[in-house]
């Protein structure tokens, strides 16, 4: 029976059922840990590259149903620095992707008023993939629908990091004072400096951390996991996301 009771648990969080979301109070920034794309491949006796294939494809609707809802800011963990530990052959299909993706969405992606902007060491990535976003970047830059920000060879310690080095050099040299620092400072030289903090992060495959995704930035983003995998996400399920969020009261610390 608890099986039975479990099994139809998992059907229904895959399948959510319909929920009213309220125009008033869309979340404008929304950002998004993509995981499981393995799991979803491996649970289905499939090759790992698959999953990321499949991956792919849930990156396009999630684009179009956050654009439909009217987020203005998505932004996708797409590589993080860490993920370089994985085999080689993985990594180099993984730096394929954005190629692949932008190649065939691109055109659409435009069509549909969205600006592709990346966030990361990309001085790291091959030429490929680099050229590749660069090429979105300088082609969707007038587009003012929205923001889709690719978090790729990202980690939030190396961005702290960085951002505190850059404000040091400037101390050292005179440009500023340490009574100079704040958090509208340290904002200015995050990677996702011009962005506003997430108000929803949302992490797919069931694991509950935050493996290094812009921890400055969500300190009171509102947080959404799901069992599912990365592949399965669709419309529903940011829907589902985005209507607990508005069900939730943002206090920051204080009392409504």
């Amino acid at each position: 029976m608890i099986k039975r009771i479990q099994a139809w648990l998992s059907r229904n969080d895959r399948q959510p059922k319909p929920v009213e979301i309220s125009p008033d109070n869309i979340p404008r920034h929304v950002a998004i840990i993509m995981d499981g794309n393995g799991r979803w491949a491996k649970r289905r006796g499939l090759p790992r590259i698959v999953g990321h294939q499949n991956g792919m494809k849930a990156v396009k609707r999630a684009t179009i149903a956050a654009s439909d809802l009217g987020v203005e800011y998505l932004t996708m963990y797409a590589f993080s620095t860490e993920n370089w530990k994985r085999p080689k052959d993985e990594v180099d299909f993984l730096m394929r992707l954005p190629v692949d993706f932008l190649a065939l969405e691109l055109d659409e992606l435009i069509e549909n008023n969205v600006r592709v902007r990346v966030m990361g060491g990309t001085d790291a990535l091959p030429d490929h993939t680099r050229g590749a976003m660069e090429e979105a970047v300088a082609r969707t830059k007038h587009n003012t629908g929205l923001v889709l920000n690719f978090a790729l060879n990202y980690g939030s310690r190396k961005e702290i990091e960085e951002a505190m080095r850059s404000i040091g050099e400037d101390i050292a040299a005179g440009r500023l004072t340490a009574g100079d620092i704040s958090s509208e400072l340290i904002d200015s030289r995050l990677m996702s400096g011009g962005l506003p903090d997430p108000d929803l992060l949302i992490r797919t495959s069931g694991e509950m951390r935050i493996s290094n995704f812009m921890l400055w930035q969500i300190a009171y983003s509102e947080l959404w996991f799901t069992d599912i995998y990365w592949p399965e996400f669709d419309k529903s399920h940011l829907h589902q996301a985005v209507a607990e969020y508005q069900n939730r009261t943002r206090r920051y610390g204080g009392l409504k």
